[in-house]
């Protein structure tokens, strides 16, 4: 039986210094120690770009119509290679992978920083360089998430590894959008953008020196179309998968892409200027480090459902309350919420997937859980351009209508969650991850996954 299992919240807590001891066990390993500082500079340096990006396309555009269609191009691409990558980067070395994705990547942020500081920047050439950025990344995200497994020395931190790596990507989205907004304001986007290129060669010097065990040679007999069907039959099939799906794809649609919007709030709504837009995107990224710290830190997961419906009814709450809101202080706290909520339900669909997901089919369950973030958010944020012009229903009321859409889907889930927990519930037992007697601990035992297991 597995002792993680039995062992569920009875260690004694011995403070503060013991819970990030806990929270940051992965990093004992040399391989995931280089990989995340390497990532942390590299990802510091992609929010910057986003924040410049989203000021110069307003600046150049005054649409947020454009806000949208920018994004939109930046993101389809991976979005429509997610099912193929998800096979590829099974066969294809992945240190090498991303070395050759992330190197593309640095040459894209040095074009555009060239193009910018010279002053002939253009909508379309913007355009291109995104469609280019798209495509390098159907390839690098499913590469980045599949290596973590292969980077700590022992399996029970693959878990751990996970919500260190949102904590990761969240403390990026704290630092750089900070740094950006004063940036912009002393010399301008492409300074920005020049030093998102530069940002990566930490990410490929780090990833330079990690050392992988051979993987052994795989022969893959079967047509890709084939395994990419079986794939989708079984994760659709499959109520649990299906409905964190759903919650996935409609959170994607309609929650997240108010990011799109922030230049409009932080000039027009809230009268201020890039200082204001990086205060309320440094308000999402603290927000979301706390929240995927609180993952991070828990031996266990217990009631993971429940967190994932508090936590998507309280994002639909804070992120209507800002879009309401007309005074700084109130905005940034309200972005603060809905960083904390939004994390949370994410990595803990995130864990779900990869935790009940049969092991053989589990590449193929996350490439779709990844082409709902890749693909609805893109389509949301073009969604969101167009309905929040002043002739439509406008920035306020385009968010406050997602965040309803987002609640009501939340109940939903919530509702469903009893008959989740029945075909759950033998899958964990059957691989040791709660003892034979949580059979008759239905009202305790709902979704206790331990992140040790969700690898």
């Amino acid at each position: 039986m597995n002792e993680s299992a039995i062992d569920l919240e009875t260690r004694p807590r011995t403070g503060l210094v013991a819970t990030f001891a806990v929270a940051g066990r992965a990093l004992k390993s040399r391989n995931y120690r280089l990989f995340f500082l390497g990532q942390l500079i590299s990802l510091t340096g992609n929010w910057m770009t986003q924040i410049a990006t989203s000021w110069l396309v307003y600046r150049l555009t005054q649409s947020s119509l454009m806000l949208g269609t920018v994004s939109f191009c930046g993101q389809i691409p991976a979005f429509l290679l997610a099912p193929l990558a998800g096979v590829l980067v099974d066969r294809w070395d992945l240190r090498r992978t991303l070395l050759a994705t992330q190197a593309l990547s640095m040459l894209q942020s040095l074009a555009l920083a060239y193009f910018t500081l010279k002053h002939i920047i253009t909508v379309p050439i913007l355009l291109a360089l995104y469609v280019c950025q798209g495509v390098i990344n159907g390839l690098d995200i499913p590469a980045r998430q599949t290596i973590v497994s292969q980077l700590v020395a022992d399996p029970n931190d693959v878990g751990n590894a996970i919500a260190l790596n949102s904590s990761l990507f969240n403390l990026a989205r704290l630092i750089g959008p900070s740094i950006a907004g004063f940036v912009i304001a002393a010399w301008g986007e492409g300074i920005c953008f020049f030093i998102d290129g530069v940002s990566y060669v930490a990410a490929i010097v780090a990833i330079f020196f990690i050392v992988l065990e051979a993987r052994p040679r795989v022969s893959h007999g079967r047509r890709v179309i084939a395994e990419l069907h079986e794939g989708l039959r079984y994760t659709l099939g499959f109520q649990p998968l299906r409905e964190l799906l759903i919650l996935a794809a409609v959170f994607s649609l309609l929650g997240i892409p108010y990011t799109v919007l922030m230049p409009v709030f932080a000039s027009e709504v809230l009268h201020g200027d890039s200082r204001t837009l990086g205060f309320l995107m440094g308000g999402i990224g603290i927000g979301a480090v706390v929240g995927a710290l609180m993952l991070a830190s828990r031996r266990t997961v217990v009631g993971l459902g429940r967190w994932m419906v508090i936590t998507g009814i309280g994002f639909a709450l804070a992120i209507s309350m800002f879009a309401l809101s007309r005074y700084v202080a109130l905005s940034v706290m309200m972005m603060t919420c809905t960083g904390l909520c939004l994390v949370i339900v994410n990595a803990a669909g995130n864990t779900l997937v990869q935790t009940i997901a049969e092991p053989d089919k589990r590449g193929r369950a996350l490439s779709l859980l990844m082409m709902c973030f890749l693909g609805m958010v893109p389509i949301g944020m073009l969604l969101f351009g167009e309905l929040a012009r002043k002739d439509r229903l406008g920035p306020t009321w385009t968010v406050i209508a997602g965040a309803a859409c987002c609640c009501i889907t939340t109940i939903r889930f919530a509702r469903r969650l009893p008959e989740i927990r029945r075909h759950v519930r033998p899958i964990l037992i059957e691989r040791g991850i709660l003892p034979p007697i949580a059979r008759g601990l239905e009202a305790d035992a709902e979704l206790a996954i331990p992140p040790e297991q969700a690898g």
